[in-house]
């Protein structure tokens, strides 16, 4: 059982003193409040129940829309379908009422024209609307924003819909983005639904079990300090005294798709839950593990659809040579919930976990009414098994247990992580390497997969053609992972990120008391500093057999701070002997990066003069996942020849050089390195075969 630690303070809420009990223990991976004996009373949809409900009514009038089903009421503009105003709970706007009624609740893309790369801010405001469904159970409305050549907006047609369900204390947004042949090219590196919460109710941010607190507001952030860059400023007069001295900064609260599946925000009066439910990511980009923003201080919850966060470039999505699209984004849901008066406002959070567990188990809606949006029996199954073929670990297959599978647009190995205009379907195997993918749209993909404990990526080696009702059953798949010969010698975990290596403390006058004895310490501010106080003379050495990864090595390749913010690069040293050299023979160093920025990795053996290096993987990486307190960001993986001649017999040395410098933010971080022998017989002093996988 994991708990949360409720820090004690007075806390200004609302004008009002919210005391919260020193060193109180909630459960919250329970969804079942033990310390309430189930007496707690949340008040949420009823789906059994619906008809008990009152009716869903809609008023149009000039300028706004407003849905009421007697438990939430929404205005939206008319016909540009922002979203004024969300009356619940005896609230009358939960969303920030001295901002402009266009700068509340609303879509928006950032976009520009390949011919003047500069960004263009579009918050996709509508210009016609129109009543797709007004029934008793249902609602559902769509603001167009078509496109002419005549327009200077972006070159989409966009449908945005709003759905009310009976007896649904919630909403429910989608929107189809289409592009016609022949239209502009454009670039588009950002979508996605913000709103914008009243600042004054909203002060308690849930992001998971882990990351939950009381949070700044904008004007905080506002009388802050900013520090290296605008989204990190130190609060230095709050209103909320408890938070002086903390830093904010909005990519601290990031979470990879398969994990955001519900974020949002608490009132504590009256205790009210504001939450974004994602009940599935096959309309995100870059798959399962692409990282991104949830919510933030404002307060701020966002809906991400695409974005270059944790990537850069790679996920600017192109359109060349008129080249159509159409892609529907959502439905998510925008779901409220309430508790009496006195009761406790944090089993909302858990309230909010069990309905998005809901929502996912009823995917694909079977509610919204567009021919772009197929409800489950329009859909298709793939079915199979993951098995794992390294001799050098056993001579039998291997089960690719708790492995990655998914179905993307075909295109090369690992080409998944990149992919950024069509839909995406995964899952997780089970401890048998079984997997089972559900409710894909129709079409043609290609299926990729990769393992944890294992380096580098599957794909199955011919285009899978889904049809309306359709199982495909795959049967047993084999994974070769690359390998050329046993292990000498690994440094960390292959599993895409650098958690397991060691993180430093921050600086403690740059903290984030969330993240103080937290198992996500890599999201404090600054740590690219850390490295410079640690190594202040000499680079980091890593000798094999005696350093340990967990302590010894630095969870990223920074640049060396030398004064005054000047930046030099940085060469690490890995120390291991060997015996029995195969001089006419190839090893292999397995570089496996979790992350790169405006990096060049340069690898020499035993010279650290040699003008030219052994090797380089040359300018990568635009992820800029050290600045953003990321673990990783894209993966990338190097299989690099060593010659047995430049080996040596006893100690060897492996420079590992990131020759970019100039900037804290540029460098790498490894995912795992690995040398492998020529053959069986070579031999490394005290060695013993190890599997790939090791748990820390």
């Amino acid at each position: 059982m994991e708990y949360l630690q409720i820090r004690s303070s007075n806390q200004k809420i609302m004008g009002k003193n919210f005391s919260v009990v020193n060193s109180r223990l909630i459960r919250l991976k329970e969804h079942i409040f033990e310390t309430f004996n189930g007496i707690i009373r949340i008040q949420k949809k009823n789906n059994t129940d619906a008809a008990s409900f009152p009716p869903v009514q809609l008023q149009i009038l000039d300028e706004y829309v407003v849905v009421d089903n007697g438990l939430v009421s929404v205005t939206l503009s008319n016909p540009g379908g922002m979203i004024t105003g969300i009356e619940y709970n005896g609230i009358d706007n939960l969303l920030e009422n001295e901002y402009k009624e266009n700068n509340r609740g609303y879509w928006d893309v950032v976009w520009s024209k390949p011919e003047h790369p500069s960004d263009i801010y579009d918050k996709l405001e509508g210009t016609s609307f129109q009543v797709i469904k007004e029934e008793e159970n249902q609602v559902e409305l769509s603001f167009l924003k078509p496109w002419t050549s005549s327009n200077e907006v972006i070159p989409l047609n966009i449908d945005k819909r709003f759905i009310m369900l009976r007896g649904s204390t919630g909403f429910y947004l989608y929107a189809t983005f289409e592009r016609l042949e022949g239209w502009p090219d454009i670039n588009m590196s950002q979508g996605r639904i913000a709103f914008k919460l009243n600042r004054n109710l909203f002060q308690f941010m849930a992001v998971s079990d882990e990351r939950q607190r009381i949070m700044p507001t904008s004007l905080d952030r506002e009388r802050g300090q900013v520090l290296d860059y605008p989204e990190a400023v130190l609060l230095t007069d709050p209103d909320n005294s408890f938070l002086r001295g903390e830093v904010d900064d909005k990519y601290q609260y990031s979470s990879d798709n398969k994990d955001c599946r519900v974020h949002g925000w608490i009132c504590t009066n009256p205790p009210s839950g504001f939450w974004i439910i994602t009940p599935s990511n096959e309309f995100k980009t870059a798959g399962p593990v692409k990282q991104d923003l949830t919510s933030h201080a404002g307060p701020i919850s966002l809906s991400m659809f695409f974005s270059t966060h944790y990537a850069g470039s790679p996920l600017i999505i192109n359109f060349r040579d008129g080249e159509p699209w159409k892609k529907v984004f959502g439905p998510v849901f925008i779901y409220l919930n309430s508790v009496s008066a006195g009761e406790d406002p944090l089993t909302l959070w858990a309230d909010a976990r069990e309905q998005m567990l809901m929502e996912t188990e009823s995917w694909p809606y079977d509610f919204p009414i567009s021919d772009d949006y197929p409800y489950a029996e329009q859909r298709g199954i793939v079915t199979g098994r993951l098995l794992v073929s390294d001799s050098y670990i056993n001579q039998r297959l291997i089960t690719a247990s708790s492995a990655h599978i998914g179905l993307a647009l075909p295109g090369n190995t690992g080409s998944w992580q990149r992919e950024n205009k069509g839909y995406q379907f995964w899952t997780r195997a089970d401890d048998k390497g079984y997997f089972v993918i559900k409710g894909i749209r129709v079409g043609n993909y290609s299926l990729y997969a990769w393992v944890p404990g294992f380096i580098g990526d599957y794909k199955y080696n011919a285009y899978i053609n889904v049809q309306p009702g359709n199982t495909i059953r795959l049967g047993s798949l084999v994974f070769d992972p690359p390998r050329n010969g046993p292990t000498l010698w690994e440094i960390g975990i292959p599993d895409r990120t650098a958690a397991e290596y060691f993180v430093p403390d921050p600086n403690p006058t740059l903290m984030n008391q969330l993240y103080v004895n937290h198992g996500e310490k890599f999201r404090q501010y600054g740590l690219w500093d850390r490295y410079t106080e640690l190594y202040p003379q000499q680079d980091l050495v890593y000798t094999v057999g005696v350093s340990n990864y967990q302590t010894d090595w630095y969870f990223a390749q920074v640049n060396r701070d030398t004064g005054n913010k000047t930046y030099i690069p940085t060469t690490w040293q890995i120390l291991f002997d060997l015996d029995n050299i195969d001089e006419q023979g190839n090893y292999t160093l397995q570089l496996a990066l979790a992350s790169a920025t405006d990096a060049e990795l340069q690898v020499r053996m035993n010279d650290p003069s040699t003008e030219i290096p052994h090797f380089s993987t040359g300018l990568i990486g635009k992820d800029n996942a050290i600045a953003r307190h990321g673990i990783y960001g894209l993966y990338w993986l190097y299989s690099v020849s060593v010659p047995g001649s430049l080996l040596l017999t006893g100690t060897n040395i492996v420079f590992l050089t990131q020759s970019r410098g100039a900037s804290p933010w540029k460098g790498i971080m490894y995912d795992y390195i690995r040398l492998e022998g020529s053959s069986e017989n070579i031999d490394i002093r005290n060695h013993k075969k190890v599997p790939p996988f090791r748990k820390p």
